[in-house]
């Protein structure tokens, strides 16, 4: 007597609540596969695998491959069949991870801990939809076209800038602060976990509206008569990179594919900039520079420089060069006037503000008068007899 056992129900991605921007990037990313995957970031218990298995389980029938943190590139790209060769003596290819994901999700838990040459080969794979093997005798080379969805912590490690940037979007999740969404979450989970057929046969028409929504947007993504972009909408992509400040053109690529992605998914006859303002979070918050200043705004303000001595006034007498005298009477009483309406217990404008070095005004006269009156000083004090009191 035979026994089917059919697969466990999986979380719905309908019944996913709290992270909408999760499961637009989740979408957008299956409908153009180009995009280069899904980069997840954010704490634990945020729904991130649960999110990817749910979007495996649209794309039915839909592998989900879960790569290791210790795998080998061998053991991801495929290598020679030892079995084969050992048996009869032939030279055939084993498949790997990648394989086994085609046409589903391949899902990379902490993808920041992963050796950079096994993430360098994941990017391009999902890029070129092509995994080529040259090792071992082999050389082989075989469809792969899947969406890879990396999550990762910040606080464990980045990622190199350089793949970071071939990672197409990004998502940064963050913890449910509302007591009721928290509340709705948790009786969601709880409901599925007690019942899955029930729960899942109660989002059915939610998930079928989905897949249905996805199908139609992956064939108007993948016609090329369909949906141009417009000057217009290459326009508002350049803004928002300039603006950004990224570094090369991927993200242009990147956004104008997305913009699209989401115009087939919303079902728009065109796309517009629109499209393009709302994917724009998703693709620049891995890539986007910190806020720089210019060099001018960086600076502080300048201050103006001191007025130059007067012609008639040479620099060895002038009050800057004449050094330490002795407080007149007419001086006592004839205090320097104070600036008007000026706070005595309040330090003076600019006060503690550095000087920029461009817009300090220097006379080398003056410095060698200073030296100049310096040397006589200590002469005169060596001059004195060694038994007179200074």
């Amino acid at each position: 007597m035979s026994t089917n056992h059919d697969p466990a129900p999986v979380f719905p991605l309908s019944a996913i609540q709290g992270q909408p921007a999760l499961v637009q990037a989740l979408l957008l990313a299956a409908i153009e596969p180009q995009l280069g995957g899904v980069l997840i970031q954010g704490p634990r218990g945020t729904a991130k695998s649960t999110a990817a298995r749910a979007l495996a389980d649209l794309l039915t029938p839909a592998p989900f491959v879960t790569l290791p943190l210790g795998a080998s590139i061998e053991h991801v790209t495929g290598s020679l069949d030892l079995s084969k060769a050992l048996a009869g003596h032939e030279v055939a290819f084993a498949p790997g991870l990648i394989a086994k994901a085609h046409e589903g999700v391949l899902y990379v838990d902490e993808i920041n801990l992963l050796p950079d040459a096994i993430v360098d080969v994941l990017l391009d794979v999902a890029a070129s939809g092509i995994n080529r093997i040259e090792r071992d005798g082999i050389s082989h080379s075989h469809a792969a076209r899947f969406v890879l969805v990396g999550t990762m912590n910040p606080e464990e490690g980045m990622l190199r800038p350089q793949l970071l940037d071939r990672l197409g979007l990004c998502v940064q999740l963050d913890n449910a602060q509302d007591p009721q969404l928290r509340s709705s979450i948790v009786k969601a989970r709880l409901r599925f976990d007690l019942d899955p057929q029930g729960f899942a046969q109660a989002h059915a028409a939610q998930q079928q509206e989905i897949r249905t929504r996805l199908q139609q947007a992956r064939a108007r993504s993948q016609d090329a008569v369909q949906l141009p972009w417009s000057d217009a909408v290459h326009e508002a992509v350049a803004r928002q990179c300039i603006a950004a400040q990224v570094d090369g053109m991927r993200a242009d690529l990147v956004m104008l594919r997305a913009a699209r992605a989401l115009a087939a998914w919303q079902g728009s006859s065109a796309i517009t900039a629109e499209h393009v303002s709302e994917v724009a979070p998703l693709v620049l918050q891995h890539r986007a520079a910190e806020p720089r200043q210019s060099v001018a705004s960086q600076a502080p303000q300048p201050v103006p420089p001191a007025e130059p001595p007067s012609p008639a006034t040479s620099p060895a007498t002038s009050p800057a060069n004449q050094g330490p005298r002795t407080e007149s009477a007419a001086d006592r009483s004839s205090p320097s006037p104070a600036p008007a309406q000026q706070d005595m217990n309040q330090p003076p404008p600019g006060w503690g503000r550095p000087l920029p070095v461009a817009t300090v005004s220097f006379d080398s006269s003056q410095a060698d008068a200073m030296a100049q009156a310096a040397m006589e000083a200590l002469a005169a004090k060596k001059a004195r007899a060694p038994g007179q009191s200074i």
